[in-house]
Parts: C-alpha cells; sequence; structure tokens
C-alpha cells in the first residue's frame, strides 16, 4: 500500500508534500546545509533529508522530475573507476542511459552507510547493493505503468527510461511516473536482475567520466577546497613516537603576521590567514618534547616479533595430520620469509577541511571511510553523531587508511578550536612519517616430500598482530595527542589469509602467533597481510618443485583441482611458451646478465578471484641489480562491469606490489620513523615498469568477485621465483634489494 500510495499517478502539489517529496523544502530548514558549491556534486544538498537506511531503496536511488537518476553511493571511487561501474549497473537495471545518471558518493548526509571502501568490495557489495535497488525500482516502476497503460506488466518494456507497450502505442517516462518523489520501498533481494544476454551497458568498457578532468587539471581535489574565512593550519609533530609536549615558544613566530599557535597538550599546531604563513611559521615554531625511544631497533625487528607478547595461538588451517606427514617423509625442507614495515606512500600528502559550530560540524575528506569515522569525530568533538556530516572529496588516492583521517579530525579539532573553518595540509614528512603502517610480517614454513617427489606435510607458522575486536576505527593522532579519549587498539586487516597453500596437499596446518602490539600504528594495506603470506607460500612450493626436480607450473597443475585456478595457470604457461624444465636454469657463470622466468597463483583468500603471474627478468650477479622485463597476468574475477577499469586495476595492483616488492622499506630508530621522504623510501618509477600482458576471463555468468586486491597477491612470488630460476639464489626477505641478492649469490 505505501508502494502504491507513493507512486500515484499526477500528484497536487498539497498531495505531494504530504507524500513527503518536497525535498528542496527539507533542505532549506536543515541546519547541516554547508555553503554552495561545498558538496561533492552540483546542487546535491537539495537532497538532504533523504532517507538512508541501507534497505531502502530512497537511500540509493532517485528518479528526479528531468527524467536523471541520481543514484547515492556509501562506498567511494579511490581512481579505481567505480564511478561509471555503479552508473554502468543502475542503468542496467533501470533501463536508462548511463550518461542520465548522476553519482553522490561518500556523504553522510546523503548516502546510505555501506561500509569502508575497503576489502575490493567496492562492487561486491557497493555495486551489487546499487544494483538491487535498481532492479527493485524497475520493478515498481514498470507496475505503476501498468496501471497507468492499461496493459499487464508483461506487456510492456522499458527503454530508455520510458516504459512503454511491446506491441506499440504510447508509453509513459519514469519522470512522469515518479519524478521528484520518494519510492518509500525495501530493497527487494528477489527483484528480478537482468541475464548476461540482456546486458546492454554492463561488460562493456565504457569510459571513466572524471579521467578527463583528472588528464586536464580541472579536477577538483579536496586540496583545492576553500571556503570564505577559512584558515589554513600545519600540525607540528613531536621528534619521536609517544612524544609529550613540554614548552612551545610563541614568540619564535611573532614575526609572521596573523599567524598563531594551538595547543592542546602535546597537540601543537599553527594557524594563519594564508597557506605560506602557516608553513613558515610550522618551520620556525620553537618546542621542546619530552622523548624516550619506544621503538625497537630495525636490525632486531624479526627477533621482536618471535619474542612477543603473544594474545594467544590460533590454528586457522589443520587439513589431515600434518605430524604424521612429516614423519614418513624421506626430504624435509624449512624456510622463513620477511615483510618490512610499509607505508602507502601516496601520491600527494593528506589534506582536509572542516567547518564545527557549536552544535554541528562538517568535514571535508578523502576518507574511505566517510560513515565509519563520522562516530569517530562526534565522539571527539563532543556532537551527536547525526549532527556530524563527512564529504568525501577525491585526494591523492589510499591503499587503506593513510594520512587523510588524521588530517580530517587535525582540522575538525583545530576548527573547533577556533571557531572558523580550517584547512590542514600535510607534508611529505607527515605523510611517511605518520601515516599508518602496513605491519612486518613473519612466517616460518616447514614441508616433507615423500620418496617420489611428492608433498605430505606442511606447516605455516606466522606472526602478525592481532586486530582488536570491534575497534570502531584506527585510533587517531589528533586525540591521541590533545588527551582526547578514544578507543584504542589495532586494526590491520585480516592479515593471516592465504598463509597455507591452494593446492590440494595432504596434511596442512596453518598457525598465527597473535601479537599484542605492533612496532607502529598499523592500517591495513591494500590486500592486506596477502602479498606477504603468498610469498612466502609461493616461494616455498617452487622451493619444494626445485628439491624435488620438477616444472614449477607443472607442480602446480599437478597438485590443483579447482578448474579456475588451472585455467589461469595454463593461461599464463600458453601466453609465455612456458617449457617445462626444472629451476634454476643453467647459468653460465661469466654472463653479465641472467635471465629466468617464475610464476605464482593465488585464490585469493581461499574463496574469491583466481589470479596466476609469470615473470621474466634479467639479473646482473655483479651488481645485484633486477630487472623485470615481462608480466603475464591471467586474471577471473567473475563479472566484469567494466573490463577497462578491471585491467587498469590489475595494472595498478602489479606495478604497486612491484614497487613493494623491490623497494619499499620503511626505515625508523628508536625514536621515530626516518624513511620521511621518497629518497629514503624509494618507489618504482617510469623507466622500471615492464612490459604488461592482461588476460581477463570472461565469466559474465558468476557473481562479480572485485578487481582491486587480488593481482597484488602473487607478484612478489612470482619476482623471487623469477630470480630464483636466473641465478639459483633464493631471497626470502622483502624488499628484494640489489645488496641481498649479492649477498645471497655469495652464498649460492
Amino acid at each position: 500500500m505505501r508502494e502504491r500510495a507513493s507512486m500515484g499517478g499526477a500528484l497536487s502539489r498539497r498531495e505531494l508534500l504530504k507524500a513527503g517529496g518536497a525535498l528542496v523544502v527539507s533542505l532549506a530548514l536543515d541546519p547541516l546545509a554547508p555553503r554552495a558549491g561545498a558538496a561533492a556534486a552540483p546542487d546535491a544538498d537539495r537532497l538532504l533529508g533523504k532517507p538512508l537506511a541501507s534497505d531502502a531503496v530512497d537511500a540509493f536511488l532517485s528518479v528526479n522530475a528531468d527524467g536523471t537518476v541520481t543514484v547515492f553511493s556509501g562506498k567511494v571511487d579511490l581512481g579505481t573507476g567505480a564511478r561509471i561501474a555503479w552508473r554502468q549497473m543502475a542503468a542496467e537495471e533501470l533501463d536508462v542511459p548511463v550518461d542520465a545518471i548522476e553519482l553522490i558518493e561518500g556523504d553522510t548526509a546523503l548516502t546510505p552507510d555501506q561500509g569502508s571502501t575497503a576489502g575490493s568490495q567496492g562492487i561486491t557489495r557497493g555495486g551489487v547493493e546499487i544494483r538491487r535497488a535498481a532492479a527493485t525500482a524497475r520493478q515498481a516502476l514498470v507496475r505503476r505503468a501498468s496501471e497507468r497503460l492499461g496493459h499487464p506488466v508483461e506487456a510492456l518494456e522499458v527503454v530508455d527510461g520510458v516504459v512503454r507497450p511491446r506491441a506499440g502505442g504510447p508509453g509513459v517516462g519514469y519522470a512522469d511516473l515518479v519524478g521528484g518523489q520518494r519510492f518509500e520501498l525495501k530493497v527487494d533481494a528477489k527483484a528480478p536482475i537482468k541475464k548476461p544476454a540482456e546486458y546492454r551497458f554492463v561488460g562493456k568498457p565504457l569510459p571513466r567520466p572524471d579521467v578527463p578532468a583528472k588528464v586536464t587539471g580541472r579536477h577538483r581535489y579536496v586540496h583545492d577546497l576553500t571556503l570564505p574565512g577559512m584558515l589554513h593550519a600545519r600540525v607540528v609533530r613531536p621528534p619521536a613516537v609517544r612524544a609529550t609536549l613540554e614548552t612551545v615558544d610563541e614568540g619564535s613566530i611573532a614575526s609572521i603576521p596573523g599567524a598563531r599557535v594551538v595547543r592542546i597538550e602535546s597537540f601543537l599546531a599553527v594557524v594563519a590567514e594564508s597557506e605560506w604563513s602557516a608553513v613558515r611559521a610550522a618551520r620556525r615554531l620553537k618546542a621542546t618534547w619530552s622523548t624516550t625511544p619506544t621503538l625497537p631497533a630495525q636490525a632486531a625487528l624479526f627477533d621482536e616479533l618471535r619474542r612477543g607478547p603473544f594474545v594467544r595461538e590460533e590454528t586457522t588451517v589443520n587439513r589431515g595430520d600434518a605430524g604424521e606427514g612429516f614423519g614418513r617423509g624421506r626430504r624435509a625442507l624449512a624456510a622463513t620469509y620477511e615483510w618490512p614495515m610499509q607505508t602507502h606512500g601516496s601520491m600527494g600528502p593528506s589534506c582536509a577541511v572542516a567547518d564545527v559550530k557549536p552544535d554541528r560540524a562538517t568535514i571535508w575528506t578523502a576518507s574511505q571511510a566517510t560513515h565509519r569515522f563520522q562516530g569517530a569525530y562526534a565522539r571527539i568533538l563532543g556532537l551527536p553523531r547525526d549532527r556530524v556530516r563527512l564529504i568525501y572529496l577525491d585526494g591523492a588516492g589510499c591503499y587503506g587508511m593513510n594520512g587523510h583521517d588524521d588530517a580530517a579530525c587535525d582540522a575538525a579539532l583545530l576548527s573547533k578550536t577556533l571557531g572558523r573553518p580550517v584547512r590542514v595540509q600535510w607534508s611529505r614528512e607527515d605523510e611517511h612519517g605518520w601515516d599508518p603502517k602496513g605491519p612486518p610480517q613473519l612466517l616460518d614454513i616447514r614441508g616433507a616430500l615423500d620418496a617420489q617427489g611428492e608433498v605430505v606435510a606442511w606447516q605455516t607458522d606466522a606472526w602478525l598482530p592481532l586486530a582488536t575486536a570491534g575497534l570502531p576505527n584506527i585510533p587517531l593522532l589528533a586525540p591521541q595527542a590533545a588527551g582526547i579519549e578514544q578507543p584504542l587498539g589495532l586494526s590491520a586487516g585480516l592479515i593471516f589469509q592465504n598463509i597455507d597453500p591452494p593446492y590440494d596437499f595432504p596434511n596442512v596446518r596453518g598457525v598465527v602467533h597473535w601479537l599484542r602490539d605492533a612496532p607502529l600504528r598499523p592500517s591495513n594495506v591494500r590486500a592486506p597481510g596477502k602479498p606477504a603470506n603468498s610469498f612466502a607460500v609461493e616461494s616455498f612450493v617452487d622451493e619444494l618443485a626445485a628439491a624435488s626436480g620438477q616444472d614449477a607450473l607443472a607442480f602446480r597443475l599437478t597438485h590443483l583441482a579447482r578448474p579456475r585456478g588451472v585455467e589461469v595457470l595454463k593461461r599464463v604457461g600458453a601466453r609465455m611458451a612456458w617449457t617445462a624444465r626444472p629451476s634454476p636454469r643453467r647459468v653460465d657463470a661469466g654472463a653479465r646478465v641472467l635471465t629466468g622466468r617464475g610464476v605464482a597463483y593465488v585464490h585469493y583468500k581461499h574463496a574469491e578471484n583466481h589470479v596466476a603471474i609469470g615473470m621474466e627478468v634479467a639479473v646482473e650477479p655483479a651488481t645485484g641489480r633486477v630487472r623485470v622485463t615481462r608480466i603475464v597476468c591471467a586474471h577471473d574475477c567473475g563479472l566484469m562491469i567494466n573490463p577497462d577499469c578491471v585491467r587498469s586495476q590489475i595494472e595498478g595492483c602489479i606495478l604497486q606490489t612491484l614497487s613493494r616488492t623491490l623497494f619499499e622499506e620503511v626505515t625508523f630508530d628508536r625514536l621515530r620513523v626516518t624513511s620521511v621522504d621518497w629518497a629514503r623510501y624509494p618507489i618504482l618509477t617510469f623507466p622500471d615498469v615492464p612490459a604488461l600482458e592482461i588476460e581477463l576471463v570472461e565469466r559474465p555468468d558468476d557473481p562479480p568477485t572485485g578487481a582491486g586486491e587480488a593481482s597484488c597477491t602473487p607478484v612478489p612470488a612470482a619476482l623471487a621465483n623469477a630470480i630464483f630460476d636466473a641465478t639459483g639464489a633464493r631471497l626470502r626477505s622483502v624488499p628484494l634489494t640489489p645488496a641481498k641478492l649479492k649477498a645471497a649469490l655469495a652464498r649460492a
């Protein structure tokens, strides 16, 4: 009945107001409305007051009076192409042109809470929920048109937002059916979804709408946002982790007009009317700090992991009887693999703008978790959650929580203190020194082969920090320094997944030794934990294959039953013209450059994508320099909404992880991070980019499983295996630097 009432025929203005459709009226009365032009989409605030419940169709979309559609996404596009993919999914189910869809994302006052943009769930959850809402809306619109036109539903079709009889005759547009009103419908999980044969938009490589403005410099990032009366701020970070502020000499910045100091306990910042004044003030401000060495010696980092302290030991995999297998094995192997702390390395340092009033706050942020941090900022500001609005604007990109959320909290705390809008811009040193880090990981693996060279036992032991159960958000720097209470704990993502092999080995055991703490504040970094775990597992699989004298690709195929896994491995082998032989290849001791190949495979999280990567390398033994010459990837992520975006995601995954594997390691002394610039934290540069060949496996009948993370995972092992094939030296510690390779060659 609610549906029929709200979807009724032409309404009078009075009826429209009674139905709750007067969105513009609700906007005008809402005190949370920001200044015009400050929202993520033009005129978005006309929609304030709309439903946000994640089971309501109105939370996800509205049909406007001009026949266009607005889609609301609680997840955001971090550069993945989701902006076009979400439009494609909605357009497909609504049967409207893609360019008739406007998108609003990550605005806590306008979008449903669909969880953080993480875990490669932008499509698998974010898009799927939009698609279900669109299918529900289409079903309701066609029913309404049936009543209006006097034809049964089965006799109607939808073409570009117009419902019309299949047999011909006049139709009625969505705008006439519902324009300007709400659906007042629950999302129907059983609403018919189109079949692949009916797709008009899904599966097509439509261009991304954000790219032209980005490549021509017209795109607006959060860094570009200004508000009337806005102050510029820099937070003055301490010289050591957990340092406390003792004294501040405010007179040290007296020569900078308008610059002033803000101090809340050990939270120290300078503000000024211009950004340059803030920069100069931050550089000149004199302060003294109490510092205590709290970090472990870097050289002893992995020994520290073994020592704990521990929360508990957990057996995450226990198949067969590993003890019995080791007992009957004829040859045992064991190896230790190390993965360092790594930073996000965002191209631009974090930035945020906040406007905090006594009764409300608006925060513009590049956070990948606006809904999640809404509660955190509300607690810190002492405001009800629904009086705090976060609006997503593009930043420099992130791969988990980098400095975006800390910068937003900095800005909010300063704006509350000063009673004016405040923009906080981090420096490169801030970003590298203080953003949360991907934690170090340590894995021991043992395996046993029988007399025929078959694997009869496998055990992985992993040392990992334990995420705090129920932690609402990663603890933030500003309240920690300011002495404001906040929930404390660790957040590092699901870093234990894929510690066991994806093959059908008997007698497999995986044990995690959960650590109570991490050296630096941890966070999830792209594909959290899985590149490190797969580096260990797929390197050790290679070691077993080599020890048994078998070809690395054939060894994997022999022990893999999953057809989709077999297919991606075979595709890689075929494209690389792989010829079966044991590794390492025969090495010419006098060769200036050695070449080799490697392969690795992952069944991501043992439940999602199947990805195989083959790699070819050229190695200079004299210098230890490794040049990756070619990478082949076969990728199966089920249904692809936009193959071009999937391909871009895979390329990004591979190149970023190649960078992490070859170059990236956070360095630190006993006080603080020392790798605070690109010279001390090098990343992959354009001359290092190899030839990339991507094979996308078409599976339109299978659900989408996302493409934002999985192809990261096999990269490190494929590279280490290729280096072993070329040189006979096995590298088990990331980054795979020339110095480590020369040392390994000396031992080989």
